[in-house]
């Protein structure tokens, strides 16, 4: 079923249904409503299992906070490519802290991948600890919609993606750190 319904999603341009996803996975519709309450939850499960292989990757990751960070941000990248389009077509009206803070276990599978690297990276660069500002500042780059775009439309490679992502990631994490103002004045050359 989980399969059947990423299958689906890599490929349709509108909403799928669960008749849809029982069809593609050989069975009837009442075994696919037992076993789950509705496309979302298949979807979720799907982004779950990309998770947990972002997390099993990320525990075996061993060097300084910046250093796995760019394994794993790299490693996402990469799975985002294999087994990421049947991800873009999950959008939710709710923020992502909110989801996360709530339990969302797809989010929170992905959100532990990343929160040790992040918290070591920023120890590294002597930035405080944002806690979970970090997560969703890394979620909102490394979205899979956003990853395609900038393969598929623009043409960059993965490495490409990696190191533009990953600079920009820096770039908001010490901006995360120390914006507790903004002032206009505070960035023009002078």
């Amino acid at each position: 079923m989980i399969q059947a319904g990423a299958r689906l999603f890599e490929v349709s341009e509108g909403p799928i249904s669960m008749t849809e996803i029982a069809n593609e996975a050989g069975v009837s519709v009442a075994t696919a409503y037992r076993q789950f309450a509705s496309v979302e939850e298949v979807l979720n499960t799907y982004r779950q299992e990309v998770g947990q292989l972002l997390l099993e990757y990320s525990q075996e990751q061993t060097g300084s906070g910046l250093e796995r960070l760019e394994k794993v941000s790299r490693y996402w990248i990469k799975l985002v490519r294999q087994r990421g389009a049947a991800m873009v077509p999950m959008r939710n009206r709710r923020g992502y802290l909110e989801r996360l803070w709530e339990g969302a276990e797809y989010l929170l599978v992905q959100a532990n991948s990343v929160r040790p690297a992040l918290r070591d990276a920023m120890a590294e660069m002597s930035l405080p600890d944002i806690g979970d500002k970090a997560v969703f500042l890394w979620n909102i780059l490394f979205d899979p919609r956003e990853i395609f775009d900038l393969l598929d439309t623009v043409g960059l490679s993965e490495k490409q993606v990696g190191s533009q992502l990953m600079s920009v990631l820096i770039g908001g994490l010490q901006g995360f750190a120390h914006a507790n103002s903004f002032s206009v004045e505070d960035y023009r050359v002078k």
